[in-house]
């Protein structure tokens, strides 16, 4: 689609706009010559002269129709809150003209960010009702209300979560970029354990020695570790000896910080990297939950992604799970996998549901750039279906005594959809809430490690990255180390 801007250099916007309401569609910035044989929209902002109020005007063309919609907002504010209410009018008058021309509803409306429950989170925080937040979904941004009012749930156990941290807590990431086979979906930075079995050694020393000097940073500058989380890859793909020895490295490194850590979740993840042994291990060093992620009980699906674990497999995962006595286990799902139907899914999710766990996230299939779905073209559920995939799973896990606690989106959702953490009573993830709702700073470590800061009382959110993957990481030991004195100095000056 063609854009062209008048009056603003709103790009980001606009954009995120495009590539949510027009799936495939992609910004080209060339004049526009007004003709309905092409698609183009011409974004324009004014102010008036006294500089209080501010006018978004969208001409959009869609194939063949062209609409006008203009978009009105107040500017007697501050100069940090004039940008925000410029980009709203600016994506608004936007979403309203493809509305016009379309006639369509996207699920989260205009909203195109990762975590649109924070809204919800931010509303309570400062005083308002929960039907003055939802409504403030759905009647500012669009959100249809079945989506608002999970959005309501999930922001309101963020808000709850919120006031039990003090500015001090911090949670505690550790990355282990491993797995059996690389997942048809998948684009983390993580590698096949057959392709890289030689960087698994120095790998798990050179993260020792990255969380050592973690530990100490951590117990200089007077934190606390709320909550901990092992994931990856899939961490289980160690052995139980190096998971004894990270596991023991960081509880030495960050001594008395975690006399209030509140979980430690590893996630076991792959069925066929799970064994007695290093459940044990995991048991012994008091971790609390962990993860076993079948994404599909159906075998034609789990051939399709690559996976070499079969439905039995998982069954006999949870099997040691629940001899091992572990107070917490969740089962990831994805909803759009290559091959599945909405009967397959359904069957998927009622045997995950036989097991009892207290913990089920539903994923939808996120069309991540160099996974294989996409180099492959593999076929995949269209999102009619997928949305029959979610609209079974909501009510049948409700039905089950789950309830839902955190949400977030990605870009290229199978019908621009969401992911969803369900839980039963006391069985929520705390870490989970704190990274998606950005409620404290997570300390990241290992390859590929997000490190991101945050002062909830100046509004500041800093980010800090790891080497992308294990070769470069334990060839790195500086920027590790300089990420931990960056996470030091911003502590330093709250």
């Amino acid at each position: 689609m063609k854009l062209e801007f008048h009056g603003h250099d709103e790009r980001y916007t606009v954009e995120q706009s495009l590539l949510n309401l027009f799936p495939g569609e992609l910004p080209v910035y060339e004049p526009v010559r007004r003709t309905p044989e092409e698609n183009w929209a011409i974004v324009s902002w004014h102010e008036d002269e006294d500089g209080r109020r501010g006018h978004a005007l969208v001409e959009l063309c869609w194939q063949g129709k062209a609409v006008p919609f203009s978009q009105g907002m107040s500017l007697d504010c501050t100069p940090y809150e004039q940008e925000g209410r410029r980009r709203y009018a600016i994506g608004s008058a936007f979403f309203r003209a493809y509305q016009i021309i379309t006639g369509g509803q996207p699920p989260w409306g205009m909203l195109t960010g990762v975590r649109p429950d924070k809204l919800v989170t931010e509303a309570l925080a400062a005083g308002k009702t929960p039907a003055a937040a939802q409504e403030l979904l759905e009647k500012v941004y669009y959100v249809t209300s079945r989506r608002a009012a999970l959005a309501l749930e999930t922001g309101t156990a963020a808000f709850h979560a919120s006031k039990a941290l003090g500015p001090k807590d911090i949670a505690v990431y550790i990355g282990i970029p491993f797995c059996p086979t690389r997942c048809a979906y998948c684009s983390f930075v993580s590698q096949s354990v057959e392709k890289s079995f030689a960087f698994v050694e120095p790998y798990v020393e050179a993260l020792a020695a990255e969380i050592e000097a973690g530990g100490r940073m951590v117990q200089e500058a007077g934190l606390r570790v709320r909550a901990v989380y092992m994931g990856g890859g899939t961490p289980t793909t160690l052995t139980a000896e190096q998971l004894h020895r990270l596991l023991r490295v960081f509880e030495a490194a960050f001594g008395g910080t975690l006399a209030a850590c509140d979980e430690i979740t590893v996630e076991a993840g792959r069925p066929d990297t799970i064994t007695a042994e290093k459940l044990k291990v995991l048991k012994d060093h008091g971790v609390h939950r962990i993860s076993v992620n079948p994404q599909s009980m159906e075998e034609h699906v789990l051939r399709a992604i690559g996976r070499r674990h079969s439905p039995g497999d998982i069954e006999a995962a949870m099997e040691l799970a629940a001899k091992c006595g572990f107070p917490h286990v969740n089962m990831d799902m994805i909803a759009g996998l290559p091959e599945d139907t909405a009967e397959g899914f359904g069957r998927s999710l009622d045997c995950c549901l036989q097991f009892g766990t207290d913990n089920v996230t539903v994923h939808t299939l996120a069309l991540k750039k160099g996974s294989r779905i996409l180099l492959e073209g593999l076929t995949i559920p269209g999102p009619e279906a997928v949305g029959e995939m979610l609209g079974y799973a909501e009510p049948a896990l409700r039905r089950a005594g789950y309830a839902p606690y955190y949400l977030y989106r990605q870009k290229y959702m199978s019908g621009s959809f969401e992911n969803i953490g369900w839980t039963r009573s006391g069985g929520a993830c705390l870490y989970n809430i704190y990274i998606m709702s950005e409620l404290c700073s997570i300390l990241s470590f290992g390859a590929g490690g997000s490190t991101k800061m945050v002062d909830s009382s100046r509004r500041i959110i800093q980010r800090r990255f790891n080497p992308k993957y294990p070769k470069e990481y334990m060839e790195r030991p500086e920027k590790t180390l300089s990420n931990l004195a960056d996470f030091a100095a911003f502590y330093s000056v709250r």
